[in-house]
């Protein structure tokens, strides 16, 4: 009877998440933002989005009105005859204005992540208005419901469309910037407003055809109003004016509470995918406002995730950048077990792969690919420069990029992502490294002179080693894995055995032979060896130390050290499991360049600052590079409590732990794939406490466990009990907005 009771509790723990307790609306509720004064730009503002259609409201500056901005991430321009940032980038759309009776006063408002809703109240010489706002999630609405006192019932709303020419162009003239100032750039027509059928309509056309619509009804009843709007783009027709029309013409008031309540259900369902709790609270409210960020953002279906979001504004970057933004921008939906976030950016790489090709040389079509710097969502842009010349050969972007590919399918385990889309593009960027490399006399390979992102040209350039060594690597594991027979893998083996080493000097990594690294820059194109890629890591001789000394000398040249530059440092040193070192360099995001809504900006906004961030707290929770689980490798010493739930590690398994008082006593790891399952752990004498798992240690703080498809095991300290997962305390809640 008794080993009844254990083997019915065992399987009660191992079910469903019965060891997790998390009340998620109040929980939730202390990640808000919260502003008790109003926000007067979109780095300030409360932000809403669907993954594609996105919105933010604020105080219009200079004037006595609201704003509600409209955007939408698949709006760009399509020029033929101009592949450069100016002809395809992204476009403005245009923004509504709410005008109250009276003169505003004051204001509070509320970012509600649990229902992914603004609230608020504003404050005038005649009365209130209080709004409700949400970008629908499963629908192309942005919904906006003011309920005014009596005197100021006759608020009015209004459109303003926004001028369609390159925000690169607009900005340049709004600054006046003459780098950036396109000389002979030709300005899209006009937009055109129009109503008819109960609709309010703008058309914005484009020189290369097609354009985007936006349609807009309100609701008016007594003293309350609804605003509808929805907005459309089509290239190279006009169908987007009849998708916006469409979807606004039959909706009516008693449609809205089943869009709520579906919005809100999407939502709901998506947050516990996983759970994460801090005992430093503001970093918790960081860490939810980046799952928040994440899903608003991209999804399936939906926009890939560029500098911006579907929150355009003015800037000189409004593209997709690929030596660095993009891939920063998707790290972290990979170990929060949100992997259907992820899947843009695989389907804009599997499905534009003609356009990458056409982006090398023609004489190198038949077998090579590349992306520039700056593309659109095609994949679009600047043709790449071949090593070995005077032009800048910014070739590493690819390969990077097929590296978030591969995140993609390792911790999915789908071999449909390797087979289709990552194996056939990766061997691409590869082969077009593969007619520059020289060999010396002792059979090292070398790579002619390339471009290292925002730095300069160098032989040997560290970019492209450590991007080329672990291409050909991945190359030769992936057509082991679908038993692919490829000619090339001779070529491979060749160079991951004979590439040259890094170069270096007594500053650690420098950018490539001759070029040390001896002026402030914001990037860590040089370092990439130690992370992402684990080429270089802890578990190798020498390793820590040249990272440690690398990332001084990179810290130590002031002038140019930005929000990247924090969050780089923070992963790097988790790597090598220096929590604190790593928690400090986070600090500095937070203390010098961080937002008020935890957007970020430079010159213009770079959305991947911040949702880096989010990646830096993985990394200190949670690692599996190199086929092993490492559970909290490098938490900072002043986190002695720290809880999460199924984070998602290579191999495809879903990870839960607690850590109390500076100790780990509980660990669950469920298979998903069937995978081989190595833990790494300071867990005291760790026993198994439910499931079937076989614990066989392999070397101090290492074992092997014999976990199947579908299988799970909890493991906790010998003597220890199974603890029920939820929030840790901590001081403080809602500290973004603004107060």
């Amino acid at each position: 009877m008794k080993k009844l009771l254990l083997l019915t509790i065992a399987i009660w723990y191992l079910t469903a998440g019965c060891y997790s307790q998390t009340d998620w609306k109040s929980f939730m509720s202390r990640q808000d933002m919260t502003w008790t004064r109003l926000p007067q730009t979109w780095y300030e503002a409360p932000f809403m989005g669907n993954g594609s259609m996105g919105s933010y409201i604020c105080k219009e500056p200079g004037k006595n009105a609201i704003r509600v901005d409209v955007g939408n991430s698949m709006v760009h321009d399509h020029r033929t005859d101009d592949a450069s940032i100016y002809g395809r980038g992204r476009l403005l759309i245009g923004y509504f204005l709410l005008h109250p009776v009276g003169e505003i006063k004051s204001g509070d408002l509320r970012l509600d992540l649990w229902n992914a809703e603004t609230t608020g109240c504003i404050r005038t010489t005649r009365g209130e208005i209080k709004l409700r706002a949400c970008v629908t999630s499963e629908s192309p609405y942005i919904l906006v419901e003011a309920e005014a006192t009596a005197g100021e019932k006759e608020f009015t709303w209004k459109f303003y469309p926004e001028n369609t020419d390159s925000p690169r162009q607009l900005n340049a003239i709004r600054k006046g910037n003459k780098n950036h100032l396109k000389k002979d750039y030709v300005s899209n027509p006009a937009p055109q407003l129009s109503a008819r059928n109960g609709l309010n309509l703008c058309w914005q056309p484009l020189l290369a055809g097609g354009g985007t619509a936006t349609a807009w009804k309100e609701i008016r009843k007594e003293n309350t109003s609804t605003l509808i709007v929805s907005n459309a783009h089509s290239f190279p027709g006009t169908e987007a004016l009849q998708k916006a029309e469409t979807a606004l013409a039959s909706l009516q008031e008693a449609d809205l509470p089943v869009l709520r309540k579906v919005h809100r259900e999407w939502w709901h369902n998506y947050y516990p995918q996983s759970f994460v709790s801090l005992p430093d609270k503001k970093m918790e409210n960081f860490y939810w406002a980046q799952m928040y960020k994440l899903a608003s953002a991209t999804r399936t279906g939906g926009g890939l995730l560029d500098n911006s979001g579907p929150w355009q504004v003015l800037t000189p970057w409004p593209n997709a950048w690929w030596n660095l933004n993009v891939q920063l921008s998707y790290w972290s939906v990979y170990p929060s077990n949100r992997l259907e976030l992820g899947m843009p950016l695989v389907d804009a790489i599997g499905n534009n792969l003609d356009n990458l090709i056409n982006n090398v040389p023609e004489p190198y079509r038949k077998d090579a690919a590349a992306l520039p710097v700056a593309t659109d969502f095609t994949l679009t842009g600047a043709t790449v420069n071949v090593p070995g010349t005077e032009k800048k050969a910014q070739v590493g972007n690819l390969t990077w990029i097929c590296h978030n590919l591969w995140l993609q399918y390792r911790f999915s385990m789908d071999e449909s992502i390797l087979r289709n889309t990552l194996y056939p593009t990766l061997r691409r960027a590869v082969n077009f490294y593969l007619p520059f490399l020289t060999e010396d006399k002792s059979g090292k390979l070398h790579l002619k002179r390339t471009y290292s992102p925002e730095y300069g040209t160098a032989e040997d350039c560290n970019y492209d080693i450590a991007l080329l060594r672990w291409g050909c690597n991945t190359l030769l594991e992936a057509s082991r894995i679908l038993s692919v027979d490829d000619e090339l893998i001779p070529r491979w083996k060749q160079v991951a055995e004979h590439l040259t080493d890094y170069p270096q000097d007594e500053n650690g990594m420098m950018i490539g032979k001759d070029v040390p690294f001896s002026r402030s820059h914001r990037h860590y194109s040089h370092l990439l060896m130690f992370y992402p890629l684990y080429l270089l890591n802890a578990e190798q001789n020498g390793s820590k130390e040249l990272m440690e000394k690398s990332v001084e000398h990179w810290h130590s040249l002031p002038g140019n050290i930005l929000g990247y530059t924090y969050t780089g440092a923070s992963s790097l040193y988790s790597a090598f499991g220096e929590g604190d070192k790593a928690l400090e360099k986070l600090n500095g995001l937070f203390a010098r360049t961080l937002r008020p809504n935890t957007m970020y900006m430079e010159s213009g906004p770079v959305i991947e600052t911040p949702l880096s961030g989010a990646q830096c707290i993985h990394d200190m929770l949670l690692q599996s590079w190199g086929g092993k689980i490492r559970v909290f490798p490098a938490v900072p010493s002043q986190w002695k409590d720290v809880q999460f739930k199924d984070l998602r590690t290579e191999g495809a398994f879903l990870v839960s732990a607690v850590r109390k008082g500076g100790k780990t006593s509980f660990i669950r790891i469920k298979s998903l794939a069937g995978e081989p399952c190595i833990l790494r752990t300071d867990m005291a004498n760790p026993v198994v406490k439910a499931g079937n798992a076989t614990l066989t240690l392999q070397k101090e703080g290492e074992y092997l466990l014999d976990l199947k498809k579908g299988e799970s095991v909890i493991l906790t300290a010998a003597g220890g009990n199974i603890p029920v997962i939820s929030p840790v305390g901590g001081e403080g809640e809602n500290y973004f907005g603004l107060k």
